[in-house]
């Protein structure tokens, strides 16, 4: 991670003595705290789940050294040379972050599967020019996902927020001082310069930023957790230090010893107590933050004495020395690696991987960052400075340009596939439900005896379809036109397809795993000459459901859940179709944890029932489709990666399927009054769910199934609808 401008050894000497004066030993140690957090964590050491606090200490440790260097040098010079400001951190920083995003835009195009390689340059290209951190945002990307393999460049994050923060902090106290002094010069005042109006911006920033953090990280985590915005509270905060060092500077020595004791002992306990299922940053930055801002303190008044004789030990400041490219090795090391090996890595290997990024660290500071650093015709040039990080930054922007253009797009190279085509069995008008059952049993047949025959297949066939770089187009088509409420988005538009003149109406209701459903469903209309109306919203599940925490409460109102719940409902209940379909997905509470929902449990099978009461009682039949098999990986990344070796990206059953939640699904949509379609043996044999079946991917994503093979599908689930309507 970015960190401000370290202070070292070897630039002191090369200051004036003032300068001198303050190198802070204890930072130096305290960037080793900081980043031996992160490194851990990131290698999974067992204990260290909250180790990412890490980079919230850097923040501090920023704040503090960012506004100490503008404040000198306002109050010196009355004005903040910006050229200066910007070619020093242009020279620290870009240099190196570029050389590791280069290696690691190549490491990625050689190592890591086709699919994967263009959002890997795309993340790196993003981290070249320093807002990787916004692009996160707008992907939604969960720093804390447990995915197949995450973005090479995911660290890089805090170098965005880190730099914008150099854009912005020193204009923003330049501003401060032009409108101090144009108030001085209307008012007559004399008074000398002052910290207060900057330590009343910094309050108002920290104080803005936290409760924008605060509500945010309920509301959009990705968001509060990647943006400037919703970070520079802990900037603040450590600004706030600096310009109250003079006070600091006063403190006893055995209060500033346990001041620094405990900031010490709060940032340990923030790395030991927290984990990835922790809501962050919210209140639980806090620990980290008041740690950091604690030591900082204490070091102005004693910085060799209390924790910062354990800070200042040679071997603790000598990892603070390679901490800003130990931050930038390690994260891509560890991802590359499993890819370079062929396997997953132990804690062992994991371990090792870290110990290797430090290597490579010191190799960078010794023969990169310090020599283009101290370079004295680029140190007292602002001009060359700023050069130099130019020129660095275009040099990655290119290669990751470059190599977009010639990565290649995974296809397919096995023998082509047969389709599957499944046949309905037609039950003549009249018939029992007995006949209804067998079309069922008739076409679950076929359907699973091509499943079983695609367990054999080793090869991405070359006919596959949809392609495999096509894929994720199936996100952007399955929201059929605003059909598919996103997030936050209100209301219900008319979403009638198939003979919308028909007296018989099948509502197809729920969130996008309702959705996923509709070109399955959209065949059986047509066929049948059935009005079929989508209502469906994204992680809105129709079920009313208890949420308990306030905050909770507050996600699905700005979220406008319930309020499109409430309409879907009474809408059905004004004009009853003659068939509900409903259709949910089962990862609330396990996959995100911000509904309060948890599928499965008491409380989700209870509002089933209840909700499939309330259909019932307005005439109308319903039918509960369950879960699809989750493969807990993104099979298209996966496939492009084994394209000769299809059952490397193929879950077992026992790992994609909860039997016991279906079961427990199924007797509360039956003591509701209402029909329950199991629909695993479409996707699964007794031991394995394969993502391709005959010529059709089966999956778009990790949790999805393609819009081709819902269609596929069409004669089962209309199997299944038959037997519904026909329930009495």
């Amino acid at each position: 991670m970015s960190q401000a401008e370290r202070l070292g050894a070897t630039e002191a000497q090369q200051s004036p003595r003032s300068e001198q004066n303050r190198f802070r030993p204890d930072i130096e140690g305290l960037r080793a705290v900081a980043v031996l957090a992160v490194v851990l964590f990131h290698a999974a050491l067992p204990g260290f789940g909250g180790g990412y606090v890490g980079v919230d200490v850097f923040f501090v440790i920023s704040g503090f050294l960012i506004t100490g260097l503008l404040w000198r040098e306002l109050s010196t010079t009355g004005t903040v040379r910006l050229r200066s400001f910007y070619g020093a951190r242009a020279r620290r920083l870009l240099p190196a972050s570029a050389a590791v995003g280069v290696v690691t835009m190549i490491a990625s195009a050689i190592l890591l599967p086709p699919l994967q390689v263009r959002p890997a340059l795309s993340d790196g290209i993003a981290s070249a020019l320093y807002v990787s951190n916004y692009q996160f945002v707008l992907r939604g990307v969960d720093y804390f996902a447990d995915r197949m393999s995450p973005s090479p460049f995911l660290h890089y994050w805090s170098l965005g927020v880190e730099e914008q923060f150099y854009l912005v902090w020193a204009p923003m106290i330049l501003g401060t001082a032009w409108l101090v002094r144009l108030v001085r010069r209307r008012t007559g005042s004399e008074a000398a310069s002052s910290r207060r109006p900057y330590l009343v911006l910094l309050a108002l920033v920290a104080a803005v930023s936290f409760v924008l953090s605060f509500l945010t990280t309920y509301l959009v985590p990705a968001a509060a957790f990647y943006s400037l915005p919703t970070r520079a509270w802990q900037l603040a905060v450590g600004g706030l230090i600096a310009l109250t060092a003079g006070h600091w500077r006063r403190v006893k020595a055995i209060p500033a010893a346990i001041m620094g004791w405990a900031g010490l002992a709060l940032i340990l306990l923030a790395c030991t107590s927290l984990s990835p299922t922790t809501l962050y940053p919210g209140t639980a930055a806090l620990l980290p933050t008041l740690g950091a801002a604690l030591v900082i303190a204490a070091g102005c008044a004693r910085p060799d004495e209390g924790c910062g004789r354990l800070l200042g030990l040679p071997s603790v400041r000598a990892i603070g020395r390679i901490s800003y490219s130990w931050y930038l090795w390690h994260w891509p090391v560890l991802v590359l690696a499993p890819f370079l090996l062929g396997h997953h890595l132990s804690l062992p290997a994991r371990l090792a991987a870290a110990l290797v990024s430090a290597g490579l660290a010191w190799l960078t500071l010794h023969y990169l960052e310090n020599p283009l650093r101290f370079a004295p015709k680029i140190r007292t040039s602002p001009r060359r400075s700023l050069g130099l990080g130019a020129a660095a930054t275009v040099i990655a922007v290119a290669v990751g340009v470059g190599l977009l253009r010639v990565v290649p797009i995974p296809v397919g190279q096995g023998v082509p596939a047969k389709p599957v085509t499944l046949t309905a069995a037609l039950v003549p008008a009249g018939s029992d439900i007995s006949a209804y059952d067998a079309a069922v049993r008739h076409t679950f047949a076929q359907a699973h005896a091509a499943v079983a025959a695609s367990t054999d297949l080793t090869a991405v066939p070359s006919n596959l379809t949809p392609p495999l770089a096509e894929a994720w187009a199936d996100k952007e088509a399955m929201l059929f036109d605003g059909c598919l409420r996103e997030p936050f988005q209100s209301g219900q538009p008319e979403c009638a397809m198939g003979d919308t003149a028909s007296t018989t109406t099948v509502a197809l209701v729920g969130d996008s795993h309702a959705a996923m459903w509709t070109t399955a469903f959209q065949q059986v209309a047509f066929e049948r000459n059935w009005r079929l109306e989508l209502l469906a919203k994204g992680a809105c599940p129709l079920l009313d459901l208890p949420l308990t925490s306030p905050l909770g409460r507050l996600a699905d109102y700005l979220g406008r859940c319930g309020e499109w719940r409430a309409q879907i409902l009474d809408r059905l209940e004004a004009d009853p179709p003659q068939l509900v379909v409903l259709g949910l997905w089962r990862g609330y509470g396990t996959e995100e944890s911000l509904s309060g929902y948890r599928a499965y449990d008491t409380a989700w099978t209870d509002a089933l029932t209840h909700l499939v009461q309330r259909l019932r009682a307005t005439g109308a039949q319903v039918l509960v489709l369950g879960p699809i098999p989750s493969p807990g990986f993104v099979v298209p990344v996966c496939l492009s990666g084994y394209l000769d070796d299809v059952p490397a990206c193929t879950p077992e059953r026992s790992s994609a399927v909860n039997e016991s939640g279906i079961a427990a699904e199924a007797a509360a949509t039956t003591a509701g009054d209402a029909q329950y379609g199991d629909v695993t043996e479409l996707f699964c044999t007794t031991d394995l769910c394969p993502v391709i079946v005959g010529n059709t991917l089966v999956y778009f994503d990790s949790t999805h199934t393609t819009l081709e093979y819902a269609r596929l599908l069409a004669p089962a689930v209309g199997a299944l609808a038959d037997r519904a309507l026909a329930d009495d």
